[in-house]
């Protein structure tokens, strides 16, 4: 599947960070919160919010549960899928 120059750069943007690599692989067709996917990861808690938020903001990842505060649920976003798939 060809990508987009966009999604090429969302890729690279993606690799050239173990820990944004590591927790999109982490929610390859998972729901989880912060805590597992910094267990399945191997990833610091306290960096996997950061991943997380810088993830966001590129809108590769997205919680379910806005309204909650701890405990909140994050998932690949469609966009995210797409690149996760081009990450090996």
């Amino acid at each position: 599947m060809e990508l987009s120059d966009e999604l090429l750069i969302e890729v690279s943007y993606v690799k050239i960070s173990k820990y944004r690599t590591k927790t999109m692989k982490s929610l390859d067709g998972e729901v989880l919160i912060p805590s597992q996917i910094a267990k399945n990861s191997g990833i610091r808690t306290n960096h996997i919010s950061k991943v997380l938020s810088e993830l966001k903001t590129h809108e590769l990842v997205e919680y379910i549960n806005p309204e909650v505060r701890k405990g909140r649920l994050y998932r690949l976003t469609d966009k995210g899928v797409r690149i996760t798939e081009n990450l090996e």
